[in-house]
C-alpha cells in the first residue's frame, strides 16, 4: 500500500478486464483505501495512484424479478433459513423494503419502530431517512430474535457485530432459485419497478428509495412509459372485446 505505483494499479485493474463491472467497483474500493492511507500517514507522498485510471465502459443493467422468480426466491429463502437464518432474513428484508444493502446490514433495533411500521435510519447514503414497512416486512422483524449483547438486527458471528458478508450466501440462494446473474441490488430495482406498476409516480418512488435527487429516480421513467403502454393495450383489448359482444 505504501509503495504501490499507478502502473501497478493499472495492471491490477486490467487483470479484471473480462468483468468490467467488478473491475470498476474494485478500483473504487482501492481508491478509498489509498485515500485513507494518505490520511493516516501510511503513504508519505500523499498521492492516490487510482486517480486518473480509466474505468471500463459498463453496459447498463436492468434486471427485474418476475412473479415466478419471486416465488422461487421465496422458496429458496425458506430453505436457507434452516442453516443461515441471518442471511435469509436480510435478503428477505432487502426484497420487501427496497433498502440498500448496507442499510439492512447495519440496521439497529434502535432504528426499528414496529408500532409505526417504520425504519428510521439516521445515516443512510443520502442522510437520515424513514422507510415505511409493509406487513410482511414487519412480520419478518417481529420474528427476528433480539440478542442482549448485539444492537444489530442482522447479527454477525461475533458479539456486537453485524453480518458483513451477504454475497456468499446470496450466490447459494440465487443458484437454488435459478436466478443466476441477479445481484442483491437488483432486488431494490425490482421493488421500484413493482411500485411503478402499482401506480406510484417517480416522486413517490424517489421517497421510497431515499433518493435525494429526482435525477437518480428518473432512470425508472422508461418503466413508467412501458407500464402506461401495457395498461393502454389491456384497456384497448377489453373495449374491442366488448364491442364485439
Amino acid at each position: 500500500m505504501a509503495d504501490l505505483s499507478r502502473a501497478e494499479v493499472v495492471e491490477f485493474h486490467g487483470s479484471f478486464r473480462h468483468i468490467p463491472y467488478q473491475a470498476n467497483r474494485t478500483l473504487g474500493v482501492l481508491s478509498k483505501m489509498f485515500s485513507l492511507a494518505n490520511l493516516w500517514g501510511i503513504r508519505q507522498d500523499g498521492v492516490n495512484p487510482c486517480r486518473g485510471v480509466k474505468r471500463y465502459r459498463e453496459e447498463r443493467r436492468e434486471r427485474f424479478l418476475t412473479r415466478e422468480e419471486y416465488a422461487r426466491l421465496g422458496s429458496s429463502l425458506d430453505e436457507a433459513a434452516e442453516d443461515m437464518p441471518e442471511a435469509a432474513r436480510a435478503i428477505r428484508l432487502l426484497a420487501l423494503t427496497g433498502c440498500r444493502l448496507r442499510e439492512i446490514q447495519t440496521l439497529q433495533w434502535a432504528h426499528v419502530w414496529l408500532g409505526e411500521a417504520e425504519l428510521r435510519l439516521p445515516d443512510s447514503k443520502t442522510g437520515a431517512k424513514t422507510v415505511q414497512l409493509g406487513k410482511a416486512a414487519v412480520d419478518v422483524l417481529k420474528a427476528t430474535p433480539r440478542l442482549p449483547d448485539n444492537p444489530y438486527v442482522i447479527t454477525g458471528r461475533k458479539a456486537g457485530e453485524y453480518l458483513t458478508d451477504l454475497q456468499k450466501p446470496w450466490r447459494r440462494i440465487r443458484k437454488a432459485a435459478g436466478l443466476d446473474g441477479v445481484r442483491l441490488h437488483d432486488l431494490r430495482h425490482s421493488f421500484a419497478s413493482d411500485a411503478l406498476e402499482m401506480g406510484a409516480d417517480l416522486t413517490m418512488i424517489g421517497r421510497m428509495l431515499g433518493h435525494s435527487d429526482i435525477k437518480t429516480t428518473s432512470c425508472y421513467a422508461h418503466l413508467k412509459r412501458e407500464n402506461v403502454k401495457r395498461s393502454t393495450r389491456k384497456s384497448h383489448g377489453r373495449v374491442v372485446h366488448r364491442v364485439r359482444l
